[in-house]
């Protein structure tokens, strides 16, 4: 505790003294003998805890009080009363003192009462901290771009946070859904309570609704005890349901109720709880066409639909690629230790020509991979992976270049493009499951591996994981 700063303010000589042997080891003690000594000693120099006396001539405690809080609110305040004043100390813990110590007191009490306001002020300190730090983390700026798609996103998001509505995000997957909830939650009213995110897809399906509303006790085997749910886990915070797409109709009626009546009933359990909870959903469905279709209830799209936002893909702002990569550069070169100050032409050149199915996520993961492997001080075209190269090399040519070509070479070559942006398409449709994918394309899963490596694209590359 040798960085503990107290100062303890008394008119009485042998008070100072006694708190100058309880405050002898650990603290840096600084002493007042009146309110206007004190108050000058407050608005200049910073305390974890001050020690006041509630009655001195002059200036009093109240007045030590208030000027304390007003400059540095963090600061703990103990106020100390002699007999018959006690309504006083109660009067000044109501305005914000931390706690009182009644004349006389056992010295040992005086310091376990110190010492636990200056750990209420380091905790509080290290609270604010990590609130700065997450907001700086999830600020608007972090979702990086200065293309006229992300200028709209942050318009959208500002006005979001300053909002306590429902907000649907739409996009792929990789456009940054979770960042962007997360930005609208930290920059919000509930940023002092908890963010939960859900992936509702990842939920088993016969533990759905006990996950999000929780259960009562033997409300099915294996249910031993009562359980609180997300939503009541969240109370007071915000609830972000990734893949909302994902939940089963039956789950769909009961979120809906939820969201209308703003309360939930645990599975097995008939009473209803209470939950204030915001409410922040991603898809990167087309929910209104899921609805239609029978897929997605119709009444929950309508209520999640009251603010949507949509996430571009990376290929509709690739003017932001550039400033996307450096960001990415600038990460992982500081986690490797690496000195790597930027890209070259051609690095820069397959970075802006290729069409990242995988969007942002894709682009930070190539940049990974290039620090990893760069042997000098620049990425250069070849640490890229490389799927890149064979992208772009497939990338149909300009007018001119084509007309040059014999027919039979530009046909393969209008080939080659539409074949890989076909098996990229199925990929990013069906999340990289070769499987699926296959038996939509009408053929086998070894086929569907060998069309996948002539076109140099791994299946792991579009396997959903969390925005």
């Amino acid at each position: 505790m040798t960085d503990v700063r107290v100062l303890v303010v008394d008119d009485k000589e042998n008070m100072l003294k006694l708190f100058g042997k309880i405050l002898s080891h650990g603290y840096r003690l600084s002493t007042a003998g009146d309110g206007a000594h004190a108050l000058s000693l407050v608005g200049t120099e910073e305390f974890d805890v001050v020690v006041t006396d509630i009655r001195m001539p002059g200036a009093g405690g109240f007045e030590v009080l208030q000027a304390v809080k007003a400059r540095s609110p963090s600061t703990e305040v103990v106020m100390m009363t002699g007999y018959g004043t006690v309504g006083d100390a109660v009067k000044a813990m109501k305005m914000g003192a931390y706690d009182y110590l009644e004349k006389p007191f056992d010295p040992d009490a005086a310091g376990l009462t110190v010492a636990r306001a200056a750990e209420r002020k380091r905790l509080r300190d290290e609270a604010m901290s990590l609130r700065r730090e997450l907001e700086g983390v999830y600020s608007f700026h972090n979702l990086i771009g200065k293309s006229a798609p992300m200028r709209e996103v942050y318009r959208l998001l500002e006005k979001a946070s300053a909002l306590d509505i429902t907000v649907l995000l739409g996009g792929e997957t990789g456009t940054g859904k979770e960042l962007a909830a997360r930005a609208i939650h930290y920059h919000s009213s509930r940023k002092e309570r908890r963010f939960v995110p859900v992936n509702c897809g990842a939920l088993p399906p016969d533990l759905v609704e006990s996950e999000l509303f929780g259960h009562a006790r033997g409300a099915f085997t294996g249910a031993a005890g009562a359980k609180a749910g997300i939503f009541e886990e969240a109370q007071g915070g915000t609830i972000f349901l990734d893949e909302i797409g994902e939940l089963p109709l039956a789950t769909q009626v009961k979120l809906n109720r939820a969201l209308q009546e703003k309360e939930i009933r645990r599975v097995g359990d008939n009473t209803p709880v209470k939950v204030d909870v915001r409410v922040i959903a991603a898809t990167h469905r087309d929910l209104r066409a899921e609805s239609q279709a029978g897929r997605f209830r119709e009444d929950l799209y309508y209520r999640l639909h009251v603010f949507p936002v949509h996430l571009p893909p990376l290929r509709d702002r690739i003017e932001d690629v550039p400033l996307l990569a450096t960001h990415f550069l600038e990460k992982h070169a500081s986690a490797m230790r690496r000195e790597i100050s930027g890209f070259d032409p051609e690095a820069l050149r397959l970075l802006t020509s290729h069409p990242w199915p995988g969007n942002v996520r894709e682009l930070e993961n190539a940049v990974e991979r290039a620090v990893a492997v760069a042997s000098g001080t620049t990425i250069q075209g070849r640490d890229l992976p490389p799927e890149l190269s064979a992208a772009t090399a497939m990338l149909i040519p300009p007018g001119a270049v084509l007309a040059s070509m014999p027919y039979r070479e530009a046909v393969e070559q209008a080939h080659d493009r539409v074949s890989r942006e076909y098996l990229v398409a199925l990929l990013t449709e069906f999340h990289g499951n070769v499987t699926k994918a296959a038996e939509r394309a009408g053929i086998k899963r070894e086929s569907l591996h060998r069309l996948l490596k002539t076109h140099g694209l791994r299946s792991d590359d579009y396997r959903q994981r969390d925005d």
